[in-house]
C-alpha cells in the first residue's frame, strides 16, 4: 500500500513539467543588429544605440500579444578583441532601459561571443551557438517554456534564416531600408492567430 502511494504520487520533475507546459507561450526570436538597432558595426556602447525605425513599437506589440521576446545575436567583437562580454551586458541593459520608456521589454538576450578567426584565444573557436547554427535558439528554449509551433525568428542576414531553418521554425528576413518592423510583426502575429 505504501509503495503504491509512493509510485502514484507525482514527482517533482513531473510537476515542473506540468507547470512548464501551462506557461508555454510562443516566442519571437529577434536578431539584434540590423533588426532592433541600426547596425553600425560592432555596437557595444550606449551611445551607439540607434533604434531601427519602429523597433520599440514592434517589441511592445509582441509583448502585448503574449510572445516571449528573445534576442539571439552573434557578437564576434568579443573574439576579435574589440570589446569584452561586460560591454555586451551593459549595452543590453541600456537597450532594456530605453525599451521600458516605450512600454516594451525583451525577455532574454542570448549572444555568441565566438569567432573561429578571433584574436582572443578563449573565444577563437568553432562553436554550436554561432548562427547559422541553432545553438542560441536551443539554449533559449531550454530556459523558457516556448511553444515552438507558434514561434518564429526575424533576422536581417541569411545566417539568421538558416539558424531558424535548422531549428525548424519559420525565419523571416527583414530589411530595415525597405520594410516596417511593426508591420512585419503585426503580419506574423496575425498569421499565427488564425
Amino acid at each position: 500500500m505504501d509503495r503504491e502511494r509512493r509510485e502514484n504520487r507525482p514527482t517533482a520533475a513531473r510537476e515542473r513539467s506540468c507547470r512548464r507546459r501551462a506557461m508555454m507561450r510562443p516566442a519571437a526570436f529577434l536578431d539584434r543588429d540590423g533588426v532592433l538597432n541600426v547596425d553600425h558595426g560592432y555596437a557595444h556602447r550606449p551611445e551607439q544605440l540607434d533604434w531601427v525605425a519602429g523597433a520599440p513599437e514592434a517589441v511592445r506589440l509582441l509583448n502585448e500579444a503574449g510572445y516571449y521576446v528573445i534576442v539571439v545575436t552573434n557578437q564576434s567583437g568579443v573574439a576579435r578583441g574589440y570589446y569584452d562580454e561586460g560591454a555586451i551586458l551593459r549595452f543590453h541593459a541600456y537597450m532594456q532601459e530605453r525599451l521600458g520608456e516605450h512600454g516594451a521589454r525583451i525577455d532574454a538576450f542570448y549572444y555568441c561571443p565566438h569567432h573561429p578567426r578571433g584574436s582572443v584565444k578563449e573565444f577563437a573557436v568553432d562553436c554550436a551557438c554561432r548562427k547559422p547554427l541553432p545553438g542560441l535558439l536551443a539554449q533559449a528554449v531550454g530556459d523558457w517554456p516556448v511553444d515552438l509551433s507558434r514561434s518564429f525568428m526575424i533576422g536581417d542576414r541569411d545566417s539568421d534564416i538558416a539558424a531558424a531553418a535548422a531549428f525548424n521554425i519559420p525565419g523571416i528576413k527583414f530589411d530595415a531600408n525597405t520594410q516596417s518592423l511593426p508591420a512585419l510583426v503585426r503580419q506574423e502575429i496575425a498569421a499565427r492567430d488564425r
